[in-house]
C-alpha cells in the first residue's frame, strides 16, 4: 500500500495551496485562490471543516476536506442520513496527475471516514469526466444529477457503512 497521510491544513500552507489553484489542471473546477482561501480561513475559524493536506511519502500534493453534509443549506445532500459527511478535494501538485493517486487516496480518506459516519458523498460537477471517474475508482457510486445550492447541476456520489 501507498505511504498517505492527512496532516491538518495549516495557515502556512497558503502558498502550496495558492499554488495549487492556479495549475491548468484545477482550471474552472475551483475559485481563484484569494476566494477559496478566505473560505478556508472561515472554516479554519469555525470548525465546520476537518481540513487537511494529503501527503505521498511525505510529499504534499492534494487538498481535502470533510463536513457535515447538512450543515450548510446543500439540497443535494438533503436526503442524506443523519451523521453523513461530504468531502471535497483536488489534486493540486502537476507531477502526481493522472497516477491513479487521487483515487487511492479519496478511498483511504473515505474508509477511514466511514468507521465513524454512515455515508460519505461527494458531488462534482457532471462535466467533470475526470472527477467523476476518480471517485468510482475509490468506491463511490453515482445516487444522481441535482441541481446544487448555488442551481449548478452536480453528480452526487457515495460511499456507504
Amino acid at each position: 500500500m501507498a505511504d498517505y497521510s492527512f496532516r491538518p491544513l495549516a495557515r502556512s500552507d497558503r502558498p502550496l495551496f495558492d499554488d495549487w489553484l492556479a495549475q491548468p489542471h484545477i482550471g474552472g473546477w475551483w475559485r481563484d485562490a484569494q476566494t477559496e482561501w478566505a473560505l478556508v480561513e472561515e472554516d479554519m475559524e469555525t470548525g465546520a471543516t476537518d481540513q487537511r493536506i494529503v501527503e505521498h511519502n511525505g510529499v504534499p500534493f492534494a487538498y481535502v476536506q470533510d463536513y457535515d453534509a447538512h450543515h450548510w443549506p446543500m439540497p443535494q445532500y438533503a436526503d442524506l442520513p443523519k451523521g453523513s459527511r461530504a468531502l471535497d478535494t483536488f489534486l493540486g501538485a502537476p507531477a502526481f496527475v493522472g497516477k491513479s493517486h487521487a483515487s487511492v487516496y479519496l478511498r483511504e480518506r473515505s474508509d477511514d471516514l466511514l468507521k465513524t459516519f454512515p455515508v460519505v458523498a461527494v458531488d462534482p460537477d457532471p462535466d467533470n469526466v475526470r472527477a467523476v471517474r476518480c471517485y468510482e475508482k475509490a468506491g463511490f457510486v453515482r445516487r444522481k444529477t441535482c441541481s446544487s445550492e448555488d442551481g449548478d447541476l452536480v453528480v452526487v456520489m457515495t460511499r456507504i457503512h
